[in-house]
């Protein structure tokens, strides 16, 4: 399987809280739902479909799945909905039980056993593994160098400051870029392939 990022992302590399304003609010962040303005849903509506239609499993932080886990149970009949309950999920955390993971099928990956986790994830047979938010996760399966491609939807907005999905470890990460799509709203929806 490979591992995939898929992020709503600002001019100046934000993925805090997209999609509302009391999504994230950790460092006294005050524009949650930043991206909503920005969403094309013919564009970036059938590029997420196609980012779907190739993923087996989704892998998630623990703040994000906890999020999804509270919205998506109660969308069920909309056919996005129904492929987010029912595909395969991981959730890595520290704090979280089994007893927690209600929104089935999920399950959960101690942080110490993220990189091996990923790579017995990544030694299995399959599509994509994609992780959606989930900022510290992804900044760590970054820096482990276990990413394989990003999907990035560069809105046009500066944030000024926020949580990242990049390692500031100095070190040089190289992707080749496979397509990009600009929407009506200015969004670039960017495939990025990890370069030999």
């Amino acid at each position: 399987m490979r591992i995939v990022i898929s992020e709503f992302i600002s001019l100046d590399g934000v993925v805090q809280a997209p999609g509302g304003k009391d999504e994230d609010t950790d460092g006294g962040f005050q524009h949650g739902g930043w991206s909503m303005p920005y969403f094309d849903p013919e564009v970036m509506g059938s590029s997420i479909d196609e980012i779907a239609g190739r993923t087996d499993a989704l892998l998630f932080g623990r703040r994000t799945w906890q999020v999804m886990a509270g919205a998506w149970p109660d969308r069920a009949g909309d056919p996005f909905a129904d492929w987010m309950n029912s595909v395969e999920k991981h959730v890595v955390s520290d704090t979280l039980s089994e007893a927690d993971l209600t929104w089935a099928p999920t399950s959960l990956i101690r942080g110490a056993d993220l990189v091996a986790g990923v790579h017995a994830l990544r030694e299995r047979p399959g599509r994509d593994v994609n992780v959606m938010g989930s900022s510290q996760l992804a900044r760590s399966l970054l820096a482990a160098d276990v990413v394989d491609e990003l999907n990035l939807m560069i809105e046009p907005i500066a944030l000024g400051g926020g949580k990242s999905i990049f390692p500031t470890d100095g070190t040089v990460r190289r992707f080749e870029l496979a397509s990009a799509v600009t929407t009506g709203t200015g969004v670039q929806v960017c495939r990025y392939l990890r370069a030999g």
